[in-house]
């Protein structure tokens, strides 16, 4: 139902742009977020967008990330700069209709998609 795709391998300081495509509707009334796993790693969480537009990010990223959606296209987009060695992970969307003060929280997220890899080298 999700595809995330845009992973590569980039080196430090690049850009890269994530792509989270849906079925039609899909995204409708959700909260749409990114995750990523790194190797030996839990999943984290990265950034949301609600479907009223509230977004979060994680504290390592902001800045650097920015998470965007485009609600014709039923496609939500994570623009990553400046990319670190330990941007290196499989980033992973889903989406949750759970409150806004749980949106970090894996647990409460559905639907993922199959991952993309993204590799930042030095």
């Amino acid at each position: 139902q999700l595809q995330a795709s845009g992973g590569g391998l980039v080196q430090a300081g690049d850009s890269l742009t994530l792509s989270c495509a849906a079925s039609s509707g899909l995204f409708r009334g959700y909260t749409v977020g990114w995750f990523r796993q790194a190797p030996g790693n839990r999943r984290e969480f990265v950034a949301c967008f609600s479907w009223d537009g509230k977004t979060k990010y994680l504290d390592s990223v902001k800045g650097r990330f920015t998470i965007s959606r485009d609600n014709a296209k039923n496609t939500v987009y994570l623009q990553m700069n400046s990319l670190k060695l330990e941007d290196t992970a499989v980033y992973y969307c889903a989406i949750t209709r759970v409150v806004w003060g749980r949106v970090t929280e894996e647990s409460f997220y559905t639907s993922w998609g199959q991952g993309t890899l993204v590799t930042v080298s030095s």
